[in-house]
């Protein structure tokens, strides 16, 4: 470039261009030529993986997933039915109980920049949803609302599905019940006529240099996320089996080494978990747990220091920060709707004699 200072033949946006098209035959040809890749790596090779869970104390669930130079510190947060995301659509109102958000800051990749939620992390985010959502149980067997962040804290390369490996450790972290354990990996493709080579776990540069980033997310099992960003017309079939047979044989990998930090859910919550529990009544024992003007429903609350939530089905589900409070209510409940038994003591108070008794 300095060759070319005080040239006014080509302007430094030109000779910018010409520079980086030169880097991009020079890599690619490379890669193509000998097999290697930028890093050393081969084709197939994914970068040292490091996972690490209960990183943060006071979390219900935490994760730190490293990949070589991409890392993800996520968490995950337990809550009761009032913290579903509520969402108004052209269908009409609907509540959410999974939550997943992605953040992305400008000091990951060295950069200072707008701290904020842009389109790139909301469909990361989405991305990364969907590849945890079946794995997830379901909400009469687990009555919590799952929230989980990610934070990006270096990036280079594959940092949504970095995301996804974390996310996984963290719900686990947090005995979240998943089905089984998720694990994504990013592929790429360099293509030069005939010739193509598809590659694991790419680096950044691989995706500016290459022709795809191909995010591929699952279990032991099967696939359950997938995304393609592509720079060439289109791919063949040899190429996409090709990539998706590479993949599974990464995700494999990556499964096996975060099956040594954590391998499945843990047995019990954390002690900063809320306490929930759920109990079926009578529809027609409904009006008594609430009580005239909620005036019983209030009085639970006020007398165990629990929350109580009462609906339309007959669902009762009572959340408290201890399990001392929750079962306090959920004696009290039991004892509303509970039909009298010949021979039982109850405690009660006498307000009033009549001719036929108390």
């Amino acid at each position: 470039k300095s060759l070319f200072e005080g040239d006014e033949t080509y302007s430094e946006l030109e000779i910018s261009l010409q520079l980086k098209n030169l880097e991009k035959n020079i890599v690619r040809g490379q890669v193509l030529k000998t097999k290697k890749r930028i890093d050393g790596r081969g084709l197939s090779d994914v970068r040292p993986i490091k996972c690490e869970v209960g990183v943060l104390p006071r979390t219900h669930g935490s994760a730190l997933f490293t990949r070589g130079e991409t890392q993800a510190l996520v968490t995950t947060t337990l809550g009761t039915s009032d913290d579903e995301q509520r969402i108004e659509s052209l269908e009409g109102q609907k509540r959410v109980s999974f939550m997943l958000h992605y953040n992305f800051p400008p000091f990951s990749v060295g950069e200072t920049g707008r701290i904020g939620t842009g389109r790139r992390e909301v469909g990361h985010g989405k991305l990364a949803w969907r590849a945890l959502k079946s794995s997830l149980p379901e909400n009469e067997k687990f009555p919590y609302t799952i929230r989980v962040v990610s934070e990006i804290t270096e990036s280079n390369g594959s940092s949504s599905m970095a995301t996804v490996c974390g996310a996984s450790l963290a719900l686990m972290d947090a005995a979240v019940p998943i089905a089984d354990p998720v694990a994504g990996i990013a592929m790429g493709l360099i293509k030069e006529k005939d010739e193509f080579l598809v590659l694991s776990d790419i680096l950044g540069d691989e995706d500016h240099l290459g022709d795809m980033d191909f995010k591929v997310a699952g279990t032991k099992d099967g696939i359950t996320s997938l995304q393609m960003d592509i720079k060439i017309t289109g791919i063949t079939f040899e190429i996409m089996e090709q990539a998706l047979n590479q993949a599974k044989e990464g995700r494999a990998h990556i499964l096996q080494e975060m099956n040594k930090t954590i391998k499945s859910s843990r047995k019990e919550v954390s002690k900063h978990t809320p306490k929930i529990e759920t109990v079926m009544v009578d529809k027609k024992d409904i009006a008594a747990v609430i009580g005239k003007g909620g005036a019983t429903i209030r009085e639970i609350v006020e007398l165990s220091g629990a929350k109580v939530d009462v609906k339309d089905t007959g669902e009762v589900t009572i959340a408290a920060p201890d399990a001392e409070s929750r079962n306090k209510a959920m004696e009290m409940v039991k004892n509303i709707v509970a039909k009298p038994e010949m021979g039982k003591v109850y405690k009660g108070k006498v307000i009033k004699i009549m001719e036929f008794g108390a």
